[in-house]
């Protein structure tokens, strides 16, 4: 029997054109993937709904057993193993270890406030019954408008309290991915803006989505460092500085950036018949460069653009390797004025940043009032700009 006679030939579609078929399909696709969108959201909300819920009962239950010594150990790997025969995988200890976490770190006090505000009325009044105590699921997803595994991230890398209600207010406001979320905390933009004396701007610059697979030096370099881990006292030389950092250089290279090699220090070029020495040289791996560190105890200068500027012209000629970009200056300084920064960088063949560092970290108190300002005057100019639109 001949193979070729057995194909079947599906039909052709007819070739007449539709009127408006582009237009109609384009439309349900649209409609189809919003709701498709929707229907993740909202199995996401019910689903870390459960798991607070799973949370409380869990506490409950250890509570009433708190005397018998081991009782909550066993008890959650008890329910861990007989969950996950039931449900198959998302029940083991550590996941059930996390949503116990999670209730005590949103207690019920805290869900009922969210509800209330959530349920204002048109007049903007405040909800003055009680505060609720018996939640629906239906309740604790409105209370937990974000992903299961943002809570994660709060809960597992914040530090306080205070920074973990800044970092779920600024995802809620900024629309974060988990991906914006992790490069958020990963550079510390917590304590960075909270030491920024422009916290507004510092806010604005946060909402702002970075490709993920493209870093500019702008980016890579943060602004400013905090180096309490130095534990220096109010007076010191930039030798004691750059002695310090050397001494804690993997708490520095943390605070850097993964993508930050150290290169060495001290390192002595000739220019003309003069010796000069950079303080520190790294090695950037995602901007494929060499990033030059200068250390200044003081304020920033427009000499010290020009001086950086000079080092940057003879690693460029003479320490950078085939296949490397032009290297980075960064002036690692106690103060800087923006203005002075802006004209003094401004336009240079070389990439010349400045940013500030700081060696102590200021009372949670204090940053939770400042930023809780930033945000008011944020929003009040923004309203400011909608209202004088036509």
């Amino acid at each position: 029997m001949n193979g070729k006679n057995n194909l079947i030939v599906p039909k052709k579609r007819e070739s007449g054109s539709l009127d408006g078929y582009t237009t109609l399909h384009g439309s349900i696709v649209d409609l189809l993937e919003t709701a498709r969108r929707m229907v993740a959201r909202t199995i996401n909300a019910v689903m870390t709904a459960t798991y607070w819920e799973i949370g409380r009962r869990i506490v409950e239950a250890q509570q009433k057993g708190k005397r018998r010594a081991g009782y909550g150990e066993r008890l959650i790997e008890r329910l861990a193993a007989d969950l996950t025969e039931r449900f198959g995988r998302g029940f083991g200890a550590d996941n059930l270890e996390l949503m116990r976490l999670f209730y005590l770190s949103y207690p019920p006090g805290m869900i009922s406030e969210s509800l209330i505000r959530k349920s204002q009325g048109a007049d903007g009044l405040e909800n003055t019954e009680s505060p609720i105590r018996n939640f629906t699921l239906d309740d604790l997803a409105r209370a937990f408008p974000l992903s299961w595994t943002h809570y994660t991230r709060f809960i597992r890398r914040c530090r306080s309290d205070e920074e973990r209600r800044f970092y779920e207010t600024e995802a809620l406001r900024g629309g974060w991915t988990i991906r914006q979320l992790d490069r958020q905390i990963e550079s510390q933009f917590y304590q960075r803006v909270a030491l920024s004396r422009n916290k507004a701007a510092m806010l604005r610059k946060g909402e702002t989505a970075h490709p993920g697979d493209a870093v500019t030096p702008e980016e890579a370099i943060k602004d400013p460092y905090i180096l309490e881990f130095l534990g220096l006292k109010d007076e010191y030389t930039e030798s004691v500085l750059e002695n310090a950092l050397i001494r804690r250089l993997e708490d520095f290279l943390l605070e850097l950036g993964d993508d930050f090699a150290f290169v060495g220090r001290q390192r002595r070029l000739r220019i003309g018949d003069e010796w000069y020495r950079v303080d520190l040289l790294f090695f950037h791996r995602h901007l494929r460069c060499l990033v030059i560190v200068d250390l200044k105890i003081g304020r920033f200068t427009h000499s010290d653009a020009g001086q950086m500027h000079l080092y940057l012209n003879y690693a460029r000629e003479h320490w950078t390797r085939e296949g490397e970009n032009p290297p980075v200056g960064l002036i690692l300084c106690a103060r800087k004025d923006n203005s002075v920064a802006h004209y003094a960088l401004e336009g240079l063949p070389n990439k010349v940043l400045a940013a500030e560092y700081r060696t102590v970290l200021p009372d949670a108190d204090k940053i939770a009032a400042e930023l809780t300002k930033a945000r008011i005057a944020l929003e009040t100019r923004r309203k400011g700009v909608r209202e004088d639109q036509p």
